[in-house]
């Protein structure tokens, strides 16, 4: 770690100064492998298949989509590998060093809710488990407390405990698992693949897994809609990639990360996905969308252990990747001296038992209204960070002054926050909120995501650019 004693003890620890950059396109490629090879990123690519477009439609909605990832991916990348930086410290250069704490609060959040969510999925498919080879526990799923029956909170626990563990031992730990995770997720979907072709037959395989019949313009509409939601689904990961690629040694290892992992990841991902999805309807006599299901559905006790490993191996990847790792640096940028990455990550984790997240999944309707809200902030945050960065900054970064508390410091402004940056978030988050809530709009809310960069980067840079000149300085 590159810590330097002039910082500012209010603003840095050991894991909010610039890291050690010892991270290759493997480590890259890894992260969003983990992030890929999930119980959401199965749906997702399945969901896709079946929203009545052809084959070569989907295929092109995936391209397109995954290719806007891997742009944005780059782009959000480079602040934090050039400083060495998370996500909530490279926010101080657009917030100010004490207006950060608004952007790493709100992803703190937002990760705390995602992950009891995934550790309450994770659990629910070890439940699964438990209850098909001994029904003899059958009496422990019908008593409950504050929603979750017995069986369930000992299966929460036993996710929880787990997770923590592996995020305990910290970010090497954290490196080697995602490492190896990703690769075996794929071995095992590979091979559920290639069996259940061998029992439905090649010719019972097929990549439009719809009935629907559209006109052209649904096709269109449908097409966009399916862009949106590939971009939507890695909004999160997105935000805070900074938290991964401030490791990366150069960003030409980023760059070859994100293309093995994205383009060339998640479309031999889907291709698998619906390879299995539609081998459930030729084998099963119908389509199976939940891969855990399909793997219960299966004679095979070992094939069912396998699979629920595989299951919890992805789910605990990307609850790693996308929030543990997100929650631990944000929250411990707003108390550095007290809070460490280990402190803030556990604070976040007992966060996540006392929001019940399974009373949160249970509505379609509020899930539908979550996702939609989410993207309305995190758009919006997205956009203030990169126009800051590439426009205002033109991509300079003053490592020093992001853990500099005195008024000389160039990030310092007006009592240490940029408010800017805060009217801009509040805008565009309002408008954001406004197509949620508001019934006639609503059929724009899949899009928050584009729609929130767009106007906070246009209405940060619209506030900002008379001061310009004024503010930013002159590099060597």
């Amino acid at each position: 770690m590159n810590y330097n004693a002039n910082y500012s003890p209010k603003l840095s620890n050991e894991d909010l100064v610039p890291a050690k950059q010892n991270w290759t396109w493997y480590n890259i490629f890894s992260f969003w492998m983990s992030d890929v090879h999930s119980m959401g990123g199965y749906v997702v690519a399945a969901s896709l298949f079946s929203l009545g477009l052809a084959s070569w439609q989907v295929l092109l909605a995936l391209l397109v989509g995954i290719m806007i990832v891997q742009i944005t991916a780059n782009l959000v990348a480079k602040p934090s590998q050039i400083s060495g930086v998370p996500y909530a410290v490279i926010s101080r250069q657009a917030f100010g060093i004490y207006g950060a704490n608004i952007p790493a609060l709100i992803r703190g959040l937002i990760a705390v809710s995602w992950y009891g969510i995934q550790t309450w999925l994770a659990s629910n498919a070890l439940v699964m488990v438990l209850l098909k080879f001994y029904p003899s526990l059958h009496p422990f799923a019908l008593t409950e407390f504050a929603g979750l029956s017995t069986i369930g909170w000992i299966c929460f626990a036993f996710m929880w405990i787990l997770q923590a563990l592996v995020f305990w031992k910290g970010m090497e730990t954290i490196k080697v698992f995602i490492d190896w995770a990703g690769p075996m997720v794929y071995v095992v979907m590979l091979a559920l693949a290639l069996w259940l072709v061998w029992k439905a037959g090649w010719h019972n395989i097929s990549f439009n897994l719809s009935d629907k019949q559209l006109t052209l313009n649904q096709q269109i509409m449908q097409t966009i809609v399916a862009i949106a939601l590939v971009v939507s689904y890695f909004s999160g990961p997105l935000l805070n990639f900074g938290d991964f690629s401030r490791y990366g040694k150069d960003m030409k290892q980023v760059k070859q990360g994100n293309f093995w992992g994205l383009p060339f990841n998640f479309i031999f991902f889907a291709i698998i996905v619906v390879m299995i999805v539609s081998g459930t309807f030729s084998v099963f006599g119908k389509m199976v969308h939940d891969p855990l299901e399909t793997v219960a559905m299966m004679d095979s006790g070992v094939v069912i252990v396998l699979g629920l490993l595989t299951v919890l191996t992805a789910t605990i990847g990307i609850n790693i990747v996308a929030n543990f790792v997100s929650a631990g640096f944000d929250f411990s940028n707003l108390a550095p001296r007290y809070l460490n990455f280990r402190r803030a990550g556990m604070i976040a984790a007992v966060g996540s038992i006392f929001i019940t997240p399974w009373n949160l999944f249970n509505s379609p309707e509020l899930i539908h209204y979550t996702l939609d809200t989410l993207a309305a902030f995190i758009g919006p945050l997205f956009g203030i960070l990169l126009t800051d960065f590439y426009f205002i900054h033109k991509q300079n970064v003053v490592v020093d002054d992001l853990f500099n508390d005195k008024p000389t410091g160039h990030y310092y402004y007006q009592k240490g926050i940029n408010r800017k940056a805060v009217i801009a978030l509040i805008t565009s988050v309002s408008i954001g909120l406004m197509l949620v809530l508001v019934p006639s709009l609503q059929f724009l809310a899949p899009f928050n995501w584009f729609i929130g960069v767009l106007f906070g980067g246009t209405f940060y840079y619209t506030i900002s650019r008379e001061k310009v000149n004024a503010k930013v300085k002159k590099f060597a």
